[in-house]
């Protein structure tokens, strides 16, 4: 009993009643944490009772939820004209029992991005994403703004990112969410996307390089390179170039390369062993779609580490994402035969 006084965690009529100093809130989701304003820390399960909860059910009729120059969640009571830290709702908590995990994994290929991110307040972060107006982009734009950050959707069609601003919205509609044009097809486009980017003097705190063409026909792009390389590597390059200062200020920050495991089945050196820069950016009578796809996808995991390896000491840290085997989203769209083969598999891999 000593010791739970000198903590200040004496008993009490109640187990769920806080101790001195505790204050008990809830996140943008519904998940409820303790603050300790003597220690001035905060924690996820009951300084006593050691249960996690979270609120049950919508607010009550007149109330709005709203979001401080803290980031700090409040609530407003529209019918009595007042406003409170406390949500109504913690009157009618539920706990939260976790299944623990069977193996040492938190997560596996069936969480979803809201599962990771649950519990999360992502208040004043900045967060560009490349291709976000559908796909894995736009799951993860979606997941990161219902949390709080300030997303900038990266889209080479400002049309069809402005109308995934507005499917965003549609789901919540304080989501700090916007539409920048973006062609990684073009490295003048490149260049007056970051300039735009920081002439509005924001942080940016995670770029996240997901845009990707698969299995398109050979083509070069307005600066002579082939498409492929060009989009899924070398715009993405340029894009963190001109970013890096951006993200050394906002420190901690951290930039994620989407790639793929298909960059294990390809080779970028020649017989000596020496880089062969021809193979990146072949000629049209050497270039086949897949192995294309795959040697981009391997300077993608080559760039990350090194960019780790360069800046992981100024507070960026890198890190490349394969996303999951023949996720069914809209990359395979260029060839039927790819088509075809998403759609077969499409039972029995991971859901957008």
């Amino acid at each position: 009993m000593a010791a739970l006084k000198y903590a200040g965690l004496e008993d009490t009529d109640s187990e769920e009643e806080l101790p001195p100093g505790w204050e008990e809130r809830t996140t943008k989701d519904g998940w409820v944490y303790y603050a300790n304003h003597l220690e001035e820390k905060t924690q996820w399960e009951h300084p006593k009772s050691g249960k996690r909860k979270r609120v049950a059910g919508d607010l009550p009729y007149g109330w709005e939820q709203e979001t401080d120059e803290n980031g700090q969640v409040y609530f407003v009571d529209h019918i009595n004209k007042r406003t409170t830290y406390l949500d109504p709702r913690l009157a009618f908590t539920v706990e939260d029992n976790p299944v623990k995990p069977t193996t040492r994994q938190k997560y596996d290929g069936n969480s979803t991005a809201m599962e990771i991110l649950q519990g999360r307040d992502l208040s004043g972060k900045v967060a560009i994403i490349t291709g976000a107006n559908s796909g894995i982009g736009f799951e993860t734009a979606k997941s990161l703004a219902l949390h709080g950050a300030c997303v900038i959707l990266a889209c080479r069609s400002l049309a069809r990112g402005e109308d995934a601003v507005q499917r965003i919205l549609g789901e919540w509609h304080k989501a700090k969410v916007e539409a920048m044009t973006l062609d990684l097809a073009s490295l003048q486009s490149v260049q007056h996307f970051a300039e735009e980017f920081k002439s509005k003097n924001l942080p940016l705190h995670i770029l996240i390089c997901n845009a990707a063409v698969f299995g398109v026909p050979w083509s070069l792009t307005e600066d002579g390179l082939e498409s492929t390389f060009q989009v899924n590597h070398l715009g993405h390059f340029y894009l963190v170039q001109l970013l890096e200062d951006v993200l050394r200020q906002s420190s901690p920050a951290r930039v994620v390369v989407v790639s793929s495991e298909s960059h294990r089945f390809t080779e970028i050196n020649d017989s000596s062993g020496k880089l062969d820069f021809s193979l990146l950016s072949p000629p049209k009578k050497e270039y086949w779609a897949m192995l294309a796809y795959n040697r981009s996808k391997l300077c993608n995991i080559l760039f990350s580490n090194e960019l780790n390896r360069r800046l992981c000491a100024h507070g960026v840290t890198s890190n490349a994402v394969h996303p999951g085997n023949m996720i069914y989203s809209s990359i395979h769209r260029h060839w039927w035969v790819y088509t075809l083969l998403f759609t077969l598999a499409r039972p029995f891999t991971k859901s957008m």
